[in-house]
């Protein structure tokens, strides 16, 4: 009865965001739906200490992330970079290959270390110009920047920065490279399988005479085609948001130490800050301002006509992003803590004996009833990891396999409807679940399968 419980809740979740009803009413709904039905008295201490601290913490963390992100990707769009990138772009490889271009850019951003949920602000205005110039549905957008930045760099390349590849290195001790081979394999599975399928979805539509349509929702200003901007100070932000979050991710922990005491400076009621936790966050937060520094010092001639109005625009687009995003955290924060998701863990550890596909099935149905990859595979390893080093040992198995099986798995079921991120850019590109989600569940479908290909390709050739 505890399972059918987290499974109502979380059908209806996946039901309402697919209808398009707001997951910042509803997330909370159908969490304090499970405690009602599992136990009545619970309700409220569960709304204020569970749901409320999670979602706010949530904020607390990322908020400046979303905030400066989407002011990054309006500016890149009001200064006329962005129509100067695409022109590029078209130029270079043809306006064919325009979700070949966003999906490429998609994935130097992410595996520069960028957020995810900036490269959703960040690709929309270049996806949106350059699909307007192939004449390409414009409701494929968010499954093309999907594959870009939600697969194969996230957690399946080797020396990926995103969360999901750095998470298993505590549980394992290894390192964001381990599996390197097997990572790599896996990635240009997702990469291949994936580029066929857009191709396939825009070929289709082609034939039915569909095109990139009109009055759509949330669509970026239109820029002055006259005096681009050259096309290599256009990338010169995007270069500087990816370079130097790589340098402030190194140099934060270097200056700060691993805690900052504010007792020192004559504040304690004021806890210490533990650096590490941090560090990705403000290198994130750093790099986003210089790009938008200096996309202010080349380009903002073009935009102070109406910068005012654009600035409103992304910040009312920041806000409600974030509050998506927090609302699915604090859904996730109280189904696991609900006696059903621990039965749902125990259930699984328990059928299946293998230590590869245990960990892969666990973790990516986890990552699925909790609609994080982050928060799935954390609680997956922080239940389970001993156990599968320990049949590991016995079978031989590296590791390193461990790990990438478990980066590689965590972004495999996590992208359901009811995923902050899917929610997010969503939100970013004024679409719907009803148009355009059934493309990233397609990526989502690829990026499952690519998790068991890899664990076939060990077992039977060895490679790692």
């Amino acid at each position: 009865m505890d399972i059918i419980i987290i499974l109502l809740s979380l059908f209806f979740l996946m039901f309402v965001a697919y209808r398009g009803f707001s997951v910042i009413l509803f997330a909370p709904i159908a969490a304090l739906f499970a405690v009602l039905l599992t136990e009545p008295g619970h309700v409220l201490p569960f709304f204020s200490g569970v749901f409320m601290e999670k979602m706010v913490g949530f904020i607390k963390l990322y908020f400046p992330v979303f905030l400066l992100g989407a002011i990054f990707g309006k500016v890149i769009e009001m200064s006329g970079f962005a129509k100067s990138i695409t022109r590029s772009v078209i130029k270079l490889i043809g306006p064919s290959r325009a979700m070949l271009a966003i999906v490429l850019v998609g994935a130097i951003l992410t595996y520069g270390g960028v957020s995810l949920f900036v490269v959703a602000f960040a690709l929309y205005p270049f996806a949106a110009e350059l699909f307007k110039a192939a004449d390409i549905p414009k409701r494929l957008i968010p499954g093309t920047i999907a594959l870009g930045a939600f697969t194969f760099t996230m957690d399946a390349f080797p020396g990926s920065p995103q969360i999901q590849n750095i998470i298993p290195t505590s549980f394992f001790g290894t390192d964001t490279w381990a599996a390197p081979w097997l990572g790599f394999i896996g990635g240009m599975f997702v990469f291949v399988l994936g580029m066929v399928y857009l191709e396939w979805r825009r070929r289709q539509a082609q034939r039915k005479g569909e095109g990139y349509g009109t009055g759509h929702e949330n669509e970026p200003e239109k820029v002055d085609d006259t005096n681009l901007p050259n096309a290599f100070i256009a990338l010169l932000p995007l270069l500087l948001v990816g370079v130097f979050n790589k340098i402030f991710t190194t140099l934060i922990p270097q200056y700060y130490g691993k805690t900052f005491d504010f007792s020192a400076l004559g504040m304690k009621d004021v806890a210490p800050i533990e650096i590490p936790k941090l560090a990705a966050v403000w290198a994130v937060e750093g790099a986003l301002i210089i790009g938008i520094v200096t996309v202010f010092i080349f380009g903002f001639k073009r935009m102070r006509s109406n910068f005012n109005k654009g600035l409103n625009l992304s910040i009312g687009g920041a806000l409600l992003a974030t509050l998506n995003t927090a609302s699915e955290y604090g859904f996730g924060g109280v189904i696991a803590a609900l006696p059903g998701f621990a039965a749902v863990n125990k259930a699984m550890s328990n059928t299946i004996t293998d230590p590869l596909v245990n960990e892969a099935v666990t973790t990516t149905t986890l990552a699925g009833i909790t609609g994080s990859a982050s928060g799935g595979m954390s609680i997956a390893l922080a239940t389970m990891s001993e156990q599968y080093v320990a049949q590991a040992e016995k079978l031989g198995i590296s590791p390193e396999v461990l790990h990438r099986v478990a980066s590689m798995a965590s972004g495999g079921m996590d992208t359901l409807p009811h995923n902050g991120a899917v929610i997010t850019l969503l939100a970013v590109t004024g679409l719907t679940h009803k148009q355009s989600y059934i493309d990233i569940f397609a990526m989502t479908l690829i990026k499952t399968a690519a998790v068991f290909v890899i664990i076939a390709l060990y077992y039977m050739f060895g490679i790692v």
